[in-house]
């Protein structure tokens, strides 16, 4: 019961994206009702041909002709209103599914996508929206279409003769079951095979992506093992549900046959007899034979609905996931930049362990601040916690005496700026680059301007295109250096008050680094500037250094007073400059 209540509440819910459409399926519908009713006067026109046939007449010919003729072009008037207008109604819920489904992703919180997989993903908006497009287009054109045919045809039986009639209708609790116990089956291995696409759109993506690590480790054989494992499983999936589909449907089909032949054994019983004549035995048979296709499809149909339920039940999965929470009220054009936290705590959703204990500091519009410390330290996830990628489960983070979650999250983000270790650039040019998003109405001028601040301007000039060089997907054709400084140049352009720079350096080369600290003396004046640094020469001019140890800060004052203090910060940086001496 819980099962068809389910089916029941995804067929509903999909039906709400057919809402806007609703004309062209109006239109699909008048289409399918004037192809099934052809179909009653088809079998009648067998009936009647037969009847001439037996007594020829010109007359009656020409009739029997222009008839059928005009119940042809009356089919065929049907077919193409079905056809054409279902389609633009299943092509429009698959678009509306897929706008709907692409744009909750880009809502949905963080924590989200730590759980998930990108193959799986990916697989949802592609695959399984395309599982609903069979749901939405070819399995509804048949459901209606095929079904309003059986519908009248069973009428016009029952018309022509009701007890040979009630042959057919004591098949129906059969093939009911039938169908019943082959969904359980078709659901099953419809949600493997899912899983299994999501795998194997998983392993192409990151090989794909890593095909430099590939090669330089020799992991092609490796590689080529686990794709060779996912496309089987999705192999194996895909055949078991073959399986099914394949005793499924010629057992329905075995069934009706039985009953045609009962039928027909009956028929000519009662011709022998005379008590049915030759046009009405054609007349009985032919409609007869032509309920057998529609009912053979839709007991076909029965798989691409059960596909197209899964594929809607993997999409409202996402759907129903809560978007990342905006209950701030307070919008605030450009704020100082003054920060102040407040006994911070913070753990990951899906862990216990605590990340951040009790965090106090203060960070003082237009002042520079370095976060140092070792790997896992709790540095990057403090830094998170200001644009509110997380929420800290204990104390709060101020920004120019406002909480976090009283701004909106557009007026929070719109002041802070981000450049981390891992660039991420789109595959288009190296100006859509920098002004990207909210950032596209700048001038050229500007972008320009922002790209000499950050030191790219020498470097794009002497590209093929300069400007609008394609930079290949995630940025591909340029270097570790250059891939920074374009996303400094993108945090320069936006001019936010608040900028974060997470290893913004450790990319690159001496002479990179060289124009970027030479770029970030002038990016960081006049903006509350937080700075992860690994290598402690890029932080010595800082106004505070924050040293984190096990998600606490332990010492903070400038690089000079921390090392007189001989403590956490004076050891890291005795073994770093040790290090590098040698």
């Amino acid at each position: 019961m819980s099962e068809q209540v389910s089916v029941g509440r995804l067929y509903g819910r999909l039906l709400t994206y057919v809402k806007p459409f609703i004309g062209s399926f109006l239109i699909a519908i008048l289409g399918f009702v004037l192809f099934a009713s052809a179909a009653p006067a088809l079998s009648w026109m067998m009936g009647q041909i037969t009847e001439v046939l037996a007594n020829p007449k010109p007359e009656d010919a020409r009739f029997v002709i222009i008839t059928l003729i005009a119940i042809f072009a009356y089919r065929g008037l049907g077919t193409f209103l079905g056809k054409y207008f279902i389609a633009r109604v299943g092509r429009g819920v698959v678009h509306s599914l897929r706008t709907v489904l692409f744009n909750h992703m880009l809502l949905l919180p963080s924590n989200y996508y730590d759980g998930e997989s990108t193959g799986r993903l990916i697989s949802r908006v592609i695959f399984d929206v395309d599982q609903v497009t069979g749901a939405a287009t070819k399995a509804l054109t048949t459901l209606v279409q095929d079904g309003l045919t059986v519908i009248f045809l069973m009428g016009y039986l029952i018309y022509l003769d009701w007890t040979l009639t009630l042959i057919f209708l004591a098949l129906a609790p059969i093939i009911g079951g039938l169908v019943s116990f082959a969904s359980k089956f078709f659901r099953k291995y419809s949600k493997r095979i899912q899983k299994s696409v999501g795998n194997v759109t998983q392993v192409t993506n990151e090989t794909i992506s890593a095909y430099r690590e590939v090669r330089t480790f020799g992991g092609q054989e490796f590689e080529e093992a686990r794709f060779h494992k996912a496309s089987q499983d999705n192999r194996k999936q895909a055949l078991k549900f073959a399986l099914t589909n394949a005793i499924n449907v010629p057992l329905n089909q075995q069934i009706i046959a039985l009953g045609l032949g009962v039928m027909v054994y009956m028929m000519f019983e009662r011709v022998l007899n005379g008590t049915m004549s030759a046009g009405e035995f054609m007349t009985f048979i032919t409609a007869a034979s032509l309920i057998a296709k529609p009912l053979r499809s839709l007991t076909d149909i029965n798989s691409i609905i059960q596909k197209g339920l899964v594929g809607a039940e993997s999409i409202f999965s996402v759907l129903d996931t809560k978007a990342e929470q905006d209950n701030g009220h307070v919008e605030l054009e450009r704020v100082r930049g003054d920060l102040e936290i407040k006994d911070l705590s913070f753990k990951y959703p899906s862990s216990d362990d605590w990340v951040l204990r009790s965090i106090n500091a203060k960070a003082e519009a237009g002042k520079s601040y370095a976060l140092v410390g070792r790997s896992g330290s709790g540095k990057t996830t403090l830094m998170t916690l200001l644009p509110r990628f997380y929420q800290a489960q204990q104390g709060s983070i101020l920004l120019d005496g406002h909480k976090l979650e009283d701004l909106t999250l557009a007026s929070l983000r719109k002041n802070v700026s981000i450049v981390s270790q891992q660039v991420t650039l789109f595959n288009s040019s190296v100006l859509n680059n920098i002004a990207y998003g909210e950032l596209q109405n700048k001038s050229r001028e500007e972008i320009i301007a922002a790209a000499k601040a950050a030191h790219a301007d020498e470097f794009i000039v002497q590209m093929s295109d300069g400007y609008d060089t394609l930079v290949g997907d995630n940025g591909v054709l340029l270097s570790g250096g250059q891939r920074q400084r374009i996303a400094i140049a993108r945090a320069i352009l936006k001019n936010s008050p608040v900028l974060i720079l997470d290893e913004a350096t450790s990319a690159l080369d001496t002479e990179s680094e060289r124009h970027i600290q030479a770029a970030m003396e002038e990016v960081v004046k006049g903006r509350t500037t937080f700075v992860i640094a690994h290598r402690l020469s890029t932080i010595e001019n800082a106004d505070q250094i924050w040293v984190m140890e096990k998600g606490e800060i332990i010492e903070r004052g400038t690089h000079h007073e921390l090392l007189a203090e001989k403590g956490a910060y004076a050891n890291l940086h005795d073994l770093q400059f040790h290090d590098e001496d040698r």
